[in-house]
């Protein structure tokens, strides 16, 4: 069974919306576009987050592979990232795309969650999901997600598309690496350790003012 990891750049607020550019995904009115640029560092090891496809086949939804689409395959020759990104092989998901154009691409059919166990199953290297918001949120909620590359930007934006949303599954995640650029950026990665197995901190004994507040709770007057 090969590993599915996943790879984005997020702010503290957790929006991971347009991170590289302000054309880059402006839907919902978001005009924070390119939030990433000024704290980029040469430093910064994008191939081993995962960020390059590097030795890696790529699962990408109809969106992120749009953005790609329109920006890898034209950037010069000797560009490390376009030509790893432009020979690796892609798996996309789209409900209404009909035809790739993008070297090496081929479409996801039928259930999604179905197509990529199936890719998981047969042999070959990991598989890199980078971006593609709503393809993680529903990898997520059926736990096929193996490891999560997470760079977190120290910028609040307010709004904007997340990575997890309300309707994610619950789960606990371990942390496995971490370091943080000149710049601030925390570059985690995190790995599922399980179910979360809640605990308390609350007295054994709780003190009538504490039974009075809870009373108030269960009457919805808290």
């Amino acid at each position: 069974m090969r590993r599915l990891i996943a790879s984005t750049f997020v702010s503290l607020d957790g929006i991971m919306q347009a991170p590289g550019g302000p054309e880059e995904d402006p839907t919902g009115g978001f005009a924070l576009g390119g939030w990433m640029f000024n704290y980029w560092d040469e430093a910064m090891d994008l191939s081993a987050a995962g960020f390059t496809g590097q030795d890696r086949e790529l699962v990408l939804g109809r969106k992120t592979y749009e953005i790609f689409e329109a920006y890898w395959p034209y950037q010069p020759g000797e560009a490390p990232v376009a030509n790893t990104l432009n020979a690796a092989k892609k798996h996309v998901a789209s409900r209404t795309l009909t035809a790739l154009h993008w070297h090496n691409s081929a479409l996801l059919r039928g259930d999604v969650v179905a197509a990529i166990q199936a890719l998981k199953a047969r042999p070959g290297p990991s598989l890199q999901v980078i971006g593609s918001g709503n393809l993680l949120h529903t990898l997520q909620a059926a736990a096929l997600i193996d490891e999560y590359h997470v760079w977190t930007f120290p910028l609040l934006l307010g709004r904007g598309k997340r990575l997890f949303g309300e309707a994610i599954r619950p789960c606990a995640l371990r942390l496995v690496r971490s370091r943080v650029s000149a710049g601030g950026v925390v570059m985690s990665t995190y790995v599922p350790a399980g179910e979360i197995r809640p605990g308390t901190f609350a007295a054994a004994e709780p003190s009538d003012k504490e039974l009075a507040r809870r009373g108030r709770m269960a009457k919805g007057i808290w």
